[in-house]
């Protein structure tokens, strides 16, 4: 059972909020029957559904897996005419939305969706969920500032921080670093570096809560399972 204002909504009629003004005005019907109380619920399954007439079914939910390349932006259009990692889909699924954001020069795991409480609940800072991220930095990087990004560091009058870190690789010219992060505050890693007078010259998110990256090339994609779509839930 769902509330009659969500299911216009998961229909795509209109915004929760506007659904609920589509129902006080009374131009919806259940089972033949005008209804103009919010509150009601309705099994999605057995109940007929019409606004003004026209019956309605809900949206089927998608939910994909994809590894951006470098040089998309994780925008539905961009007034750039940058490309979107929407354009790497079918063009059947050009209402789907990018779930986040990684910048246009980052590349590595994104979703993509057609359910807004699933965007809404991997990405509002206190769902906390972690991502994890693997940066190529110009110059060494030494274990004392990993300490300092776990603590928290200022940088443009925010405070950055990273739950962990891993020192993967160094040498005099190039570091190789793991960081998880859970707030995901915009270019929050390259931030977190520029802070300490480093670049980061290539960054790849490698897993979002406990869904990974693996073997999924560039500039592919593949539908989540039910498993890892209820995996991804009790994360946030």
């Amino acid at each position: 059972m769902v509330r009659l204002q969500k299911f216009l909504a998961d229909a795509g009629v209109a915004s929760r909020r506007a659904s609920e003004e589509i129902l006080l005005a009374g131009r919806v019907e259940v089972n033949g029957k005008v209804v103009r109380q919010l509150g009601v619920k309705i099994d999605p399954a057995a109940d007929r559904v019409s606004v003004d007439g026209t019956p309605l079914k809900s949206k089927k939910k998608i939910y994909l897996a994809v590894h951006k390349p470098r040089g998309f932006v994780c925008t539905r259009q961009d007034e750039l005419g940058r490309r979107t990692v929407l354009e790497l889909l079918p063009r059947e699924w050009g209402h789907l939305y990018p779930v986040g954001r990684l910048d246009r020069e980052s590349e590595g795991l994104i979703f993509v969706t057609n359910d807004g409480d699933f965007a809404l609940r991997l990405t509002h800072p206190r769902y906390g969920v972690r991502k994890k991220y693997v940066a190529t930095v110009t110059g060494r990087v030494e274990r004392e500032m990993l300490a300092r990004f776990t603590q928290g560091v200022e940088h443009e009058g925010e405070t950055l921080k990273a739950e962990k870190t891993r020192l993967v690789d160094v040498n005099n010219s190039h570091s190789i670093v793991e960081l998880e992060l859970a707030e995901g505050r915009n270019r929050e890693v390259r931030r977190l570096f520029e802070s300490q007078g480093l670049e980061v010259e290539r960054l790849q998110r490698r897993q979002i809560g406990p869904i990974k990256l693996g073997e999924l090339p560039a500039g592919k994609w593949r539908t989540l399972t039910e498993t890892e779509i209820k995996s991804l839930l009790p994360a946030v």
